[in-house]
C-alpha cells in the first residue's frame, strides 16, 4: 500500500481498455458492444497532472503546522520534530524558479493556497512577519505565473485549527474534533459543510484568484463523504459560479482505476446539470513529505529511464497519471532536494512518453471524463449526434468503419477536420485513419453537435 497522509480509496470503476500501440489511447467509455463508438483519452494520450498540497503565500506550512499538530497529538512521534530549526518561509524566488521550470517543460496541475495558513495570517489581509507589499507581490506572482497552468484550491481554511465561522477565530478546544485534518467528528449537513468551504473560497476570491475546486486536508470529511461531494458543488458554484466543481481528497493505489469519479449527479436532462468530480491522485508523496524533512525517492514515481515506477505503470495501462507532493517537500528545508527529484521524474517521463501523454490541470481532467461519461452518442449510418451536458477540449472518438473524405463537426457552423498521418500529430481539429476505424478529435460544445462523414 502506498504511504500517504491521505486516505486511500479502493472503489470499483468501469474497466479501461488496453492501451493502443499508437499511444496508450485507453477507452474512457464503459463496456462497449462490438462496433460501438469509443471515447478515447484526449488526443489518444494519457492525462498527466501534478498535485501540490500545503502550498500558500510565503508561509512554510511544515514549520508552522508542526507545533499545532503536536499540541493536539502529543503521543505522536512524527510531530515531535525540531520545527524551530526549519525555515519559516518558502520564498517567492523558489515559487518563480519552480513555476518557470514547469512552464518550460509543460507541467500542469493543482496548487493550493491555504487562506489562513496555520492561523499565521489571512492572505487577503495581512501575514504578520511579512510586509503588506511582500504579501501582495506573492499573490501577484501566483496569479501571473501559476494560474495559467495550475488550478488554485483552498486547502480548507487553516489546515490546522477549525475556525468558528461566527468569530473567525479558532475554537478554544484543541482536540481532533477541532483540527481540520479530522473534522467533523459527527454528522454535518450539506449546508453546514458548504458554509465552511465557502468561507475559504471567499478569501481566495478576495485575492482575485480563480477557483474551480477544493482540496481537503488529511481526513477532512471522512465521516461525511456523501455530504462533502454535494457541499463542494454548492460552495464552489455559489462563490465562483463554476459549472463543474471538482475536488481532491483521495489517493488510489494498486490496480484500481485512477479515473475521476462523478458524484452527486442530477438534472442531466436540464440546461443546468449538476455534479461534482472527484479527481484522485495515483501516487503517494515520495519527494520530501508534508514537513519537508524526508529523503526523496524519485524512482518510486519513475526511474531515470522511465522503465518502471508507479507513474510508468499508470501511463502504460492508459489511466490518468496524477502524482502528489507537498510544497514543503519540494523546498526541502531550503535544499530543494524534492524539487530536484521532481525534475528528474518529469524529464524521464517527458523523454520516454512525449508523444503518448498530455499535461492537464485537475479541472481539465475532471471536465474531460465528465463529458466522456455523460455525453449521449447516437449513430445513424455515417452521422453521430452528440448531446453533451458539459463542454470539453480535445474530445477524441474512435469510430468503426472507413471515411473517404474528411469528417465534419457541426455545432452551429460546420468545420471540416484536417487529416494527420500519426497519433502523435493528433490534436483538436484533426482526424486519423486506422485499419478498420478512424479517430476524430475536436472541441466538444455543450449541447447538441454532430460528426458526419462519407462512408466508403
Amino acid at each position: 500500500m502506498t504511504i500517504s497522509r491521505r486516505e486511500f480509496l479502493f472503489g470499483s470503476s468501469a474497466a479501461i481498455a488496453s492501451a493502443s500501440l499508437s499511444g496508450m489511447a485507453a477507452s474512457v467509455s464503459a463496456a462497449l458492444a462490438p462496433g460501438d463508438v469509443e471515447v478515447l483519452n484526449p488526443r489518444m494520450r494519457v492525462p498527466l497532472s501534478f498535485v501540490i498540497d500545503d502550498s500558500t503565500c510565503l508561509v512554510n506550512m511544515g514549520h508552522f503546522c508542526m507545533p499545532q499538530f503536536a499540541e493536539c497529538y502529543p503521543e505522536r512521534a512524527d510531530y515531535q520534530k525540531p520545527w524551530k530549526t526549519w525555515p519559516r518561509e518558502i520564498p517567492d524566488s523558489f515559487v518563480r524558479e519552480f513555476g518557470e521550470w514547469c512552464a518550460e517543460h509543460g507541467v500542469k496541475g493543482k496548487y493550493s493556497i491555504v487562506p489562513y495558513p496555520a492561523c499565521v495570517g489571512w492572505v487577503d489581509r495581512e501575514l504578520p512577519g511579512w510586509s503588506r507589499r511582500e504579501l501582495l507581490d506573492s499573490l501577484k506572482l501566483v496569479r501571473e505565473l501559476m494560474v495559467p497552468n495550475w488550478d488554485i484550491h483552498p486547502e480548507m481554511i487553516t489546515h490546522t485549527r477549525v475556525i468558528d465561522l461566527k468569530t473567525g477565530r479558532p475554537f478554544d478546544e484543541i482536540s481532533p474534533a477541532t483540527m481540520e485534518n479530522s473534522y467533523p467528528r459527527e454528522k454535518k449537513s450539506v449546508d453546514e459543510l458548504a458554509s465552511y468551504l465557502a468561507y475559504a473560497l471567499r478569501i481566495l476570491r478576495n485575492c482575485d484568484l480563480p477557483c474551480e475546486g477544493i482540496t481537503t486536508p488529511g481526513g477532512f470529511g471522512n465521516l461525511v463523504k456523501p455530504e462533502l461531494a454535494l457541499a463542494v458543488h454548492d460552495a464552489v458554484r455559489d462563490v465562483y459560479g463554476t459549472d463543474l466543481p471538482h475536488y481532491f481528497k483521495y489517493v488510489i493505489d494498486g490496480k484500481e482505476s485512477t479515473r475521476p469519479k462523478l458524484e452527486g449527479v442530477r438534472d442531466l436532462d436540464t440546461a443546468d446539470p449538476k455534479l461534482t468530480v472527484n479527481v484522485p491522485a495515483g501516487t503517494g508523496d515520495w519527494f520530501g513529505g508534508w514537513d519537508g524533512d524526508r529523503v526523496p525517492e524519485p524512482d518510486r514515481y519513475a526511474t531515470a529511464d522511465a522503465s518502471s515506477g508507479r507513474m510508468v505503470e499508470l501511463i502504460e495501462r492508459g489511466d490518468p497519471a496524477v502524482f502528489l507532493c507537498h510544497w514543503p517537500g519540494m523546498y526541502t528545508q531550503g535544499t530543494k532536494a524534492g524539487f530536484q527529484a521532481f525534475q528528474q521524474v518529469v524529464l524521464a517521463i517527458n523523454q520516454r512518453f512525449k508523444n503518448q501523454t498530455l499535461w492537464l490541470k485537475m479541472s481539465e481532467i475532471g471536465r474531460y471524463y465528465a463529458a466522456a461519461e455523460l455525453t449521449r452518442i447516437e449513430r445513424r449510418e455515417s452521422t453521430l449526434t452528440l448531446r453533451a451536458p458539459f463542454d470539453t477540449r480535445r474530445f477524441t472518438l474512435r469510430i468503426p468503419g472507413k471515411a473517404n473524405a474528411a469528417p465534419a463537426v457541426t455545432a452551429g457552423e460546420t468545420v471540416r477536420l484536417t487529416e494527420v498521418r500519426s497519433a502523435a500529430a493528433l490534436d483538436s481539429g484533426n482526424w486519423l485513419h486506422e485499419n478498420d476505424s478512424f479517430v476524430v478529435c475536436f472541441d466538444l460544445p455543450k449541447g447538441e453537435s454532430t460528426v458526419s462523414w462519407a462512408a466508403k
